[in-house]
C-alpha cells in the first residue's frame, strides 16, 4: 500500500450541474403566464420571516413602485388582520428600486405596522420580467396552483372589486 494520498478527479459536467443547481432563484422567477404554475418564490416578509405563495392562493397582488404600493395601502387601510388570507390573496411588493437607506429606515418599518403580511422583493433582477404598469397593481389570478389570468388595477374601485369589496 502506498501512503501517497489519492486525488479524486472532479468531473467537469458534475461541477457544471452543481453550479447550475446552486444558482439563485432568479431562474425560477419567470413572468407568470396563464396556464403555467406560478414560479416558486422564496422571499421574506416585512418582518424578515419566510414568505411564499401557498397552493390555495387565488390572487397575487403585485405592486411594483410607489404609486402601486400607495394604491394597495389605500385600499387595505382599515381592513382587519387576516383580511387578505380570508380572500386567499397575498401581497407582493417590489421595493428593489428604492434606495436601501429609505427601505430600511422608512418603508419596512411602515409595512411592519400593517395588519397584513407583505412579501418583499429587494433584488431588482428577481422579478424584472413580471407584469407591471406604471401606477398599477398587477392582479395575478390563480386556480389550482396555476396562473389563470393577469390583469392590472389602476384605481381604488378596480382593486376593491378584485378583492371583493364594495366600491
Amino acid at each position: 500500500m502506498s501512503n501517497t494520498p489519492t486525488r479524486s478527479r472532479l468531473n467537469p459536467a458534475a461541477l457544471l450541474l452543481a453550479a447550475l443547481l446552486s444558482w439563485p432563484t432568479l431562474v425560477l422567477a419567470a413572468p407568470p403566464q396563464p396556464g403555467q404554475p406560478l414560479p416558486e418564490l422564496a422571499l421574506k416578509d416585512q418582518h424578515d420571516k419566510p414568505w411564499t405563495v401557498s397552493a390555495d392562493t387565488k390572487l397575487v397582488l403585485f405592486a411594483a413602485g410607489r404609486k402601486a404600493s400607495n394604491l394597495m395601502q389605500t385600499v387595505l387601510a382599515g381592513q382587519p388582520a387576516g383580511f387578505l388570507a380570508s380572500r386567499q390573496a397575498v401581497y407582493l411588493a417590489d421595493m428593489s428600486r428604492m434606495p436601501g437607506f429609505v427601505t430600511r429606515t422608512f418603508a419596512l418599518p411602515a409595512l411592519r405596522e400593517m395588519p397584513f403580511v407583505v412579501g418583499v422583493v429587494l433584488d431588482e433582477a428577481l422579478l424584472a420580467d413580471w407584469p407591471r404598469q406604471d401606477g398599477a397593481v398587477a392582479l395575478i389570478a390563480m386556480q389550482g396552483g396555476r396562473v389563470s389570468a393577469v390583469s392590472h388595477a389602476t384605481t381604488d374601485a378596480q382593486l376593491r372589486s378584485a378583492l371583493g369589496l364594495a366600491p
